[in-house]
């Protein structure tokens, strides 16, 4: 008996410590672009929720460099613990294979995705100075000043950066790239004129657009969007078969326990589920979309393979 109850204490002294419930303190939640754009406002929204349903705050901290990667590395390295998340734009996976080589962390390995939130078809927003009301008038005036039009983007290799180059390769126009820290600097860059345009998120460009400071020429979308139906797509306007869709999801570092993960996910498709976060995301021309890890993965994965073969077919660098 002696002998036994020994054992028992060895292996008490010896056994792992009982995981700790989540959330245990504040959680961080890291925004890796500029305050003000599509996915910081996303992010604040959902994490305001989260912090009254769980009692536990969480804290929005933006980390806008490197075209989203300073932000995603700091998360991929991160305790996995549930209490560090990444909440990012599909520029994550537009973005992973022309930077294959740079990358400091592996955009499959170095993450768990925990879930999509929402979706939004990308907006080709123009500064009122360009004179063009119609996708056709757009492409006409810039083939007869070929670089003379500057485009913003949140970063190089982010999707509006794909988006453009491939909307050039579509119609056969050149334009000049400015790349800023996230797509809040590059519509203020665009207000003042120092770009023209940019593929833009809904809720980013159209309180400007309505207050007459940026026109919306087209969506993305191969549907007009339900928030903005008299704008019409790209696809419907002669570029056949456009379609850009921007994705806003959050992710763990890749060894978070599958309870965290879980748990972490039925909080963020409650949070998903309530009338009133539905309406705002939907009046700013998100649609919400949860659904389980599995699917985010996925998702992430073939993005990353779509748009790594559209830079790679197009020649994109990232000079």
């Amino acid at each position: 008996m002696r002998i036994l109850a020994a054992l028992a204490a060895a292996l008490v002294s010896t056994a792992s410590p009982a995981q700790e419930p989540w959330p245990s303190r504040p959680v961080r939640v890291v925004i890796p672009f500029a305050p003000g754009g599509g996915t910081d406002v996303v992010g604040r929204i959902l994490a305001a929720r989260l912090t009254e349903r769980l009692g536990q705050p969480f804290v929005v901290e933006n980390r806008p460099a490197g075209s989203g990667i300073v932000g995603a590395d700091f998360v991929a390295k991160a305790p996995a613990d549930g209490h560090t998340l990444l909440f990012a734009f599909s520029s994550l996976s537009s973005s992973a294979k022309l930077y294959a080589k740079q990358l400091p962390y592996d955009p499959i390995a170095d993450f768990a995705p925990v879930a999509l939130a929402t979706t939004s078809p990308l907006v080709l927003f123009l500064h009122p100075s360009v004179p063009a009301r119609s996708v056709a008038e757009f492409i006409a005036y810039a083939k007869a000043n070929p670089g003379k039009l500057n485009y913003g983007s949140s970063g190089l290799g982010s999707s509006p950066h794909l988006a453009t180059e491939l909307l050039m390769s579509m119609t056969g126009v050149r334009m000049v790239h400015i790349p800023y820290k996230g797509i809040a600097p590059a519509i203020a860059g665009q207000l003042a004129n120092d770009v023209q345009l940019s593929f833009t998120p809904i809720a980013v460009g159209m309180p400007h657009a309505k207050a007459g400071k940026l026109y919306a020429l087209a969506t993305g979308g191969l549907q007009r969007s339900a928030v903005i139906p008299e704008v019409p797509t790209l696809h419907e306007s002669g570029v056949a078969g456009f379609e850009v869709i921007g994705w806003w999801g959050m992710l763990a570092p890749a060894k978070t326990p599958r309870a965290v993960i879980m748990a972490v996910n039925r909080e963020l498709r409650a949070v998903l589920d309530l009338p009133e976060v539905r309406r705002v995301l939907l009046e700013q021309g998100m649609e919400p979309a949860a659904g389980t890890p599995e699917q985010f993965g996925a998702l992430i994965k073939a993005d990353m393979e779509k748009w790594g073969d559209i830079g790679k077919r197009l020649g994109v660098t990232l000079d």
